[in-house]
Order: structure tokens, then sequence, then C-alpha cells
């Protein structure tokens, strides 16, 4: 009897212990401590109830290898947790494990057809992978949902760019029923009106936009030329100023706002719009071009590198430097010591004069040695 009791004690102060790790350990992780929480869920005997906790852990500080271990620990040990399976197959569409990810929920919509989530996730997922099926999961989570936002939008979106005008209408506005500050619907809303030229209503869907503090340069490009197409050119000038408030370098639309002041016969404002647009447009990009060849050699990315000091050399082909840059990357990127050695020699003949003549040679005669040092490599 007195050993009953004893054993009875030990077995509730054990479970008393681990309950305590426990509540330690979340309450590290609710405090953001992760690392900490990380070891103390560690120390927990019941690992399949806690796995799912030390993956979120990881998650949270980043490193997502050590979190897919501990998903994938916790669904081998927990078949029928479809909610782990939720979270798991989410974070797999997160770190872009897309094939495994279309299984998971594959089986989580086989479990449970009528949960909207299951089809709407899987429907991202095989959106990712090119799969054509993905609206039908959009349009099963709508259906199952009718007020699901995000399936709405999905389904909204695949009409506009199949230029379904009035479909797109249908569910924009049904969505907007339910949510009606919803951005992105409402962004549908206008673009759907604008290809249609319906510019006076796309104009109400833009500025609604605006008014919800959004601020981008397709939307204020696009309420601009709603703007001049109703011949309100101050209204479409002052959009397309917030273009260039958001992109001073952009020269289209400097060039549309002297258009736009020739309109009002405000020529003074459109010549210095216009000449400051040409002055933009005429800017050589060759240095730009050099520095981005350079950052892409630093990487080893050579075939693109070369491709960028191309576009370089012919911005500015007086620029002395981009040619001894190109032949490098190419003597990076090539194999063949023969392609190598014609890189060189070909610069000689066509740059004589160029600062970087001295390395030319002694590269050219290293290379050739290494070519004698070959030759005489494979006699022997």
């Amino acid at each position: 009897m007195i050993r009953l009791i004893l054993l009875f004690l030990l077995i509730a102060f054990k479970t008393e212990a681990q309950t305590s790790v426990l509540n330690i350990a979340d309450s590290l992780f609710s405090h953001g401590n992760y690392s900490k929480a990380i070891a103390e869920y560690e120390k927990h005997n019941n690992k399949p109830e806690v796995y799912h906790k030390i993956a979120k852990a990881y998650i949270a500080i980043g490193n997502y290898d050590e979190a897919l271990i501990n998903y994938e620990k916790g669904v081998e040990t927990n078949l029928e947790n479809t909610l782990l399976k939720y979270d798991y197959g989410k974070f797999l569409h997160r770190t872009k494990h897309f094939k495994k990810a279309s299984e998971v929920f594959n089986k989580l919509v086989y479990i449970d057809n009528k949960n909207p989530n299951f089809h709407y996730e899987l429907g991202l997922v095989l959106e990712q992978l090119k799969d054509s099926t993905a609206q039908n999961r959009f349009f099963s989570a709508f259906q199952l949902d009718r007020t699901h936002q995000k399936a709405i939008y999905k389904i909204a979106k695949h009409h506009l760019k199949k230029g379904r005008n009035k479909q797109v209408d249908y569910y924009v506005d049904m969505g907007l029923e339910t949510y009606t500050n919803n951005k992105e619907l409402i962004s549908l809303k206008d673009q759907n009106y604008y290809v249609r030229h319906q510019y006076e209503d796309a104009v109400v869907w833009f500025e609604k936009l605006i008014e919800l503090g959004e601020s981008s340069e397709f939307i204020h490009e696009k309420l601009s030329l709603c703007y001049y197409q109703l011949y309100e050119y101050e209204k479409a000038i002052e959009q397309r100023k917030l273009v260039l408030k958001l992109n001073p370098y952009d020269a289209t639309a400097m060039y549309v706002i002297g258009t736009y002041y020739e309109r009002l016969q405000d020529f003074k404002n459109a010549e210095k719009h216009i000449s400051k647009a040409l002055l933009l447009l005429d800017q050589p990009l060759d240095v730009e071009y050099r520095t981005l060849g350079t950052v892409l050699n630093q990487q080893k990315k050579y075939s693109e590198a070369i491709v960028a000091l191309k576009k370089s050399l012919k911005e500015n082909p007086e620029d002395p430097s981009t040619p001894f840059f190109l032949v490098r990357t190419k003597d990076e990127y090539y194999k063949d010591l023969d392609s190598k050695i014609k890189l060189y020699e070909d610069f000689k003949i066509k740059y004589p004069k160029s600062p970087f003549i001295k390395f030319v040679n002694y590269r050219l005669e290293a290379l050739k040695e290494e070519k004698f040092l070959k030759a005489d490599n494979k006699e022997n």
C-alpha cells in the first residue's frame, strides 16, 4: 500500500514537473525569448506534444531547416492533428516546398472537404506550381464560404486577366458587400473600369484607394490618364507629379506632364518639363551597367556580368575601362585557354593605347606559359 502511494506521488511529481517545464517554455515563447523557449521545450519528456511549438520558435528566429525537421516529427507523431498539418502545409508553402505543400493540402481536403481554407491554401500552392486547377480550389473555397475575401480576389483577378469584365464586377461587388474597404478588390474594380474606358467610374475607385492610404506609381499614373481622358488636365498633372515624387527620374512622366501643360497652353511649363524629359532620356547608363557588372562579378555570375558590361559599352563606347572589365570577365568565365589568349590579343589590336595594356601583356604572357606547360606535361 505504501509503495503504491509512493508510486502515485512520484507520478504526480513528474507530471507536475513536466507541466512546469511546459509553462515556463510557453511563457518564454510568448515574451519573445524563442531560443530559451526551445531549450525548455527540449526538456519536455513528451516530445510529440511540443514539436510544433519548437518548430514555431525556430521560425521566429529564422532557422527554417530546424523548423522543418520539427514540423515533420510533429506530423509523424500526431497523425490525427489536422491543425498541425495545416500549419505544416502553410510553412512548406512559405519556404517554397510547393510540391510537398500540395501533398499536405490534398490530404487535408480529402479529410475535410468542407473546410474552405484547405481548398484556398491548396489553390495557392497549385498556383505556384503553374497548375491550372488552382482556380477550381479557389472556387471551391468560395462555394463553401461566399464571404471568403481572399478566394473572391483570386477568382476576380483571374477573370480580369481573361477580360471577363462582367464576372469581375460580380465577384468584386459580392466581396465588397461584406468588406467595403478591401483594397485589393477596390484595385480590381478600378482596373476593370479603366480597361473598359469607363473613366469617370474608374476615377471614383482610384480616388477611394488613395483615401484608404494607398499610393503607388501605378495608381497615380492610371488616375492621371483617366483625368486626361476626361479633359481635366490640372488633375492629370497633379497625379503625374505624384508619380515623379515616387520616381524623380521617370522621363515618361516628365514628358507627359509637358504635353498636359501644352493642352492648357502653358507653353513655358510645357517646355520646362519636356526639356527635362529629354535630358533624362539622354543620360548614358554606362556607369550604372558597369557597376552592375562589377557586382555580378563579385558573385561569380560571369555570364550575367558579360551582358551588363556589353550594355555599358554600348551606352558609352569611348569609356576606356569597360572593354577591359569585359575581357577580364570573359577570362574568368571561359575555360578554354586558346579562347582566353585570343581575347587579350584582340584587345591589344583594338585598344593599343589602353591604360590597362601592361596588365593585358602580363596576363597574356601568363596564359601562354600555362598553355605551354600543359602541352609539355601531356608529352611527358
